[in-house]
C-alpha cells in the first residue's frame, strides 16, 4: 500500500535520488514548510539550533536511523489540515543541521501513526510503530530518501487488543497470544513496538504493563513478539527480566533496544516518571533481556518543560545515537515541542553510561569570547561583564576546591529579576556501594549532583513553575567540574564531565535576561577556563 504525502506533488516519488531532488524542490509542501519556518522564527522562545517542526507541533521522535550516508530523524508531526499524529521527516548529514522532508508515514487505514522504531538492512528500512485503533504496524522503504513507504499487509500486523484464548491452568485463569500463556489481563493492549532482527527472525517488543502483586498498580513489562516475515507475528513472554529500577507506576512506552558496548541497552518512556533506561544482558537462548542496572535520563516530571521520549540508534563505533523531545512549559502559539541535541551514549563500565554532545556543534560556533582564569571568592556573586546571550554555548572548568557547591547562572537580567541556576553540589548525593570500600569511604562514594534550577527562570504569569533538575553526577576526589551548556532561547542543556545531562525549558520575559555570573558557597573556588560561543541558526536557509 504506497502511501501519498499531503500537498504533494506526486503520489509517489521516483527512487532514483536526483529525480527525488528535483520533485522536492518543486513540491509545495516544501515551500509551505519553508513559509512556516519564516513565520515562527520570530517567536522569541523558538530555538535557532535545536529541531522544530516546520509547522504546527511535535511530539515523539521516532525511528532515528542511519540510511545511506545519512542520519534520518522521523516524529510526530501534526500536519495543520490534519491535526493527528504522521511521521514527520528530516534528513542531516552532521546530526546537527537538520532539512525538511515530506511526511513519511500518514494515517490510513489506521487513524493516527504513534510511536515505533526502525530496523536499517542492505537494501532497506522497515519501520514498525502503532497504528491508532488497531495495533502495531510494519511498512518498509527502500529509495534513497525513504519518501516511499508500503504498509506489510496494508493493516496491521499485531491487532489491538490481541487475539486471545483462555484456560485455567492450576487454577489460575491465562491468555494466551499465538498459542502462549500469560497470565490473565497481561496484555490488554500493544503499543509502541520495537524491532530488531537475530539470526532468520524478527523480534519486537510492545510497551506494556503487568500488574504488581500484591497491590495490582502496574509495572513495566515488555512483551516479547517472534515473526519470520514482518506479517505474521508470535506473542514469546515478557521479555525483560530483573528490572527492580524503575516505579511502581511506569510503563515501558517508546523502547529503543540496542547493543552499546559489550551489553545491551533499553531505553524507553514512562508516562509516569519520564524517559529511562536499563543495562543489562541479552540472554539469546532465552530470548530474554536480564538487566542489571538502570537510569534516568528525566530526573523530574517529564511535564511541564521536561525531557520526554528517546529514539536511539547505533553509532556504527559502538555507541548509540540518542535525541529525545523536550516539552513545552508554556503556550506557544503555532508549535510546541522541541527536540534535544543529539547524544552519543557509550559505556565507560560495565554498568556506567557516559553522555556527550554528538553531531557538527562546533560548525555553529562564532564570536567566541574568553572569560579569564580567576578566582571565585567565597559567598559573593561574580557578573561576567560583556559576555552572554540566548543562544549560546559555554564551556567552563572549575575546581572547586572546598566550596561546597558552586553554581553558574545564565539568562540573568541586569538586576537579577529573572535567572536559571546551574549548579554543582559537591558531594551531597547518594552513596554508591560499588565505589565504596566500608564506612569510612562514604563521602568519596558519594555522588555530586548536578542541579538546573528554573524557579527564578521567568516573571511571566503563564509559564508553568517546575521544580529543579537534580541528576547524580560522580566526581573523583579532586577531579574538576568540566560543564558544556547549551543555551538556545527556552532550552538548557547541560553535560556534566561527559556522564551526565541535565535538561530544562525556560521562558525569561525580560529583553535584558541574558547574562552570566558565578558564584562559590562557603568557600571559594577556581574558574580555570571559560568559553562562550554564540551559535548561528540551522534554520538560515529557511529565512
Amino acid at each position: 500500500m504506497k502511501q501519498t504525502h499531503n500537498a504533494n506533488l506526486a503520489s509517489a516519488y521516483a527512487h532514483a535520488r536526483e529525480a527525488q531532488e528535483k520533485l522536492i524542490a518543486q513540491d509545495p509542501l516544501m515551500r509551505r514548510f519553508a513559509a512556516s519556518r519564516r513565520a515562527l522564527a520570530s517567536d522569541r522562545y523558538r530555538p535557532i539550533y535545536h529541531f522544530v517542526s516546520p509547522e504546527s507541533n511535535l511530539n515523539d521522535p521516532n525511528g532515528l536511523c542511519f540510511w545511506q550516508g545519512q542520519w534520518h530523524l522521523f516524529y510526530q508531526g501534526y500536519p495543520p489540515e490534519n491535526l493527528i499524529p504522521h511521521w514527520g521527516h528530516a534528513v542531516s548529514d552532521d546530526l546537527i543541521h537538520w532539512r525538511d522532508l515530506p511526511y513519511a508515514i500518514n494515517p490510513g487505514p489506521e487513524e493516527a501513526c504513534w510511536s515505533g522504531s526502525t530496523w536499517v538492512e542492505d537494501d532497506r528500512v522497515i519501520a514498525m510503530y502503532h497504528g491508532h485503533k488497531l495495533g502495531n504496524m510494519v511498512a518498509v522503504a527502500n529509495d534513497p530518501l525513504l519518501l516511499n513507504w508500503e504498509k506489510v499487509t496494508g493493516t496491521t500486523v499485531i491487532p489491538n487488543p490481541c487475539p486471545i484464548w483462555t484456560h485455567t491452568k492450576g487454577g489460575e485463569s491465562m491468555r494466551g497470544v499465538g498459542g502462549n500463556p500469560v497470565p490473565a489481563n497481561a496484555i490488554n493492549f500493544v503499543y509502541d513496538p520495537c524491532i530488531w532482527k537475530k539470526g532468520n527472525f524478527y523480534y519486537s517488543t510492545s510497551g506494556g504493563t503487568l500488574p504488581h502483586v500484591p497491590s495490582g498498580r502496574r509495572t513495566r513489562t515488555q512483551f516479547l513478539f517472534r515473526s519470520p516475515d514482518l506479517a505474521t507475528w508470535e506473542y514469546l513472554h515478557p521479555f525483560v527480566q530483573d528490572d527492580v529500577y524503575g516505579l511502581v507506576g511506569d510503563d515501558g512506552g517508546c523502547p529503543y533496544f540496542w547493543q552499546i558496548g559489550d551489553r545491551h541497552i533499553l531505553l524507553h518512556f514512562s508516562h509516569m516518571s519520564g524517559a529511562h533506561y536499563l543495562l543489562g544482558d541479552y540472554d539469546l537462548v532465552r530470548d530474554k533481556f536480564v538487566v542489571t542496572y538502570g537510569g534516568r535520563f528525566t530526573f523530574g516530571p517529564w511535564h511541564p518543560g521536561g525531557i520526554h521520549a528517546p529514539s536511539a540508534t547505533p553509532d556504527g563505533q559502538g555507541g548509540l545515537i540518542a535525541i529525545f523531545n523536550i516539552n513545552v512549559g508554556k503556550p506557544t502559539p503555532g508549535w510546541n515541542q522541541i527536540m534535544s541535541l543529539p547524544r552519543r551514549l557509550t559505556l565507560t563500565g560495565k554498568d556506567e553510561l557516559a553522555q556527550t554532545p554528538a553531531g557538527d556543534i562546533e560548525s555553529l560556533h562564532r564570536d567566541h569570547h574568553r572569560v579569564a582564569a580567576q578566582t571565585l571568592p567565597a559567598n559573593s556573586e561574580v557578573v561576567l561583564r560583556g559576555v552572554g546571550g540566548n543562544a549560546i554555548e559555554i564551556f567552563a572548568e572549575i575546581d572547586l576546591g572546598h566550596a561546597q557547591m558552586v553554581e553558574l547562572i545564565v539568562l540573568r537580567s541586569s538586576g537579577k529579576e529573572e535567572f536559571t541556576r546551574i549548579a554543582i553540589y559537591k558531594d551531597c548525593g547518594y552513596v554508591d556501594w560499588d565505589r565504596s570500600d566500608g564506612w569510612a569511604n562514604h563521602r568519596e562514594s558519594k555522588d555530586s549532583l548536578l542541579v538546573i534550577d528554573a524557579t527564578y527562570s521567568s516573571e511571566l504569569p503563564d509559564v508553568e513553575s517546575r521544580a529543579p533538575e537534580m541528576a547524580p553526577v560522580f566526581l573523583a576526589p579532586g577531579e574538576t567540574v568540566k560543564l558544556r551548556v547549551f543555551v538556545d532561547r527556552s532550552v538548557i542543556e547541560v553535560f556534566a564531565n561527559d556522564r551526565q545531562c541535565a535538561t530544562i525549558r525556560v521562558y525569561p520575559g525580560r529583553a535584558d535576561s541574558v547574562g552570566i555570573s558565578l558564584r562559590a558557597q562557603g568557600s571559594e573556588a577556581t574558574l580555570r577556563a571559560l568559553d562562550v560561543w554564540q551559535m548561528r541558526s540551522i534554520y538560515e536557509s529557511a529565512k
